[in-house]
């Protein structure tokens, strides 16, 4: 299972996120799961920094993406951050409707 844990401040804006782990609903390399994730994670680091000018602190490795908000973003910058980052979790709910015995989306107070 992926589990996807969105990381978001006291004013409940997101600071950041962490997937984790594998969907399992095909082979690896057919697993529409994970592709779908994938290219909605990755793309949402590639989009906040090329459409934003933010760029995420992360670390991607096998089945796994950490992504931070640096600590300080450009008040200019952090509402088109914020709407990239609340796009992703339309996108990634989107995924869990449809296959919600593979990917578990959880809010993170931090």
């Amino acid at each position: 299972m992926i589990i996807v844990s969105i990381l978001r401040g006291k004013d409940n804006d997101i600071a950041g996120f962490e997937v984790s782990g594998h969907a399992g609903y095909a082979k690896p390399g057919q697993d529409i799961v994970c592709a779908g994730v994938s290219a909605v994670t990755v793309g949402t680091v590639n989009s906040i920094e090329a459409l934003a000018g933010t760029v995420m602190e992360a670390e991607m490795k096998n089945g796994f993406l950490n992504a931070k908000l640096p600590r300080e973003v450009r008040p200019d910058q952090a509402q088109q951050v914020q709407l990239l980052l609340s796009s992703m979790v339309v996108m990634l709910r989107s995924i869990e409707g449809s296959y919600g015995k593979y990917i578990q989306i959880k809010d993170v107070i931090t």
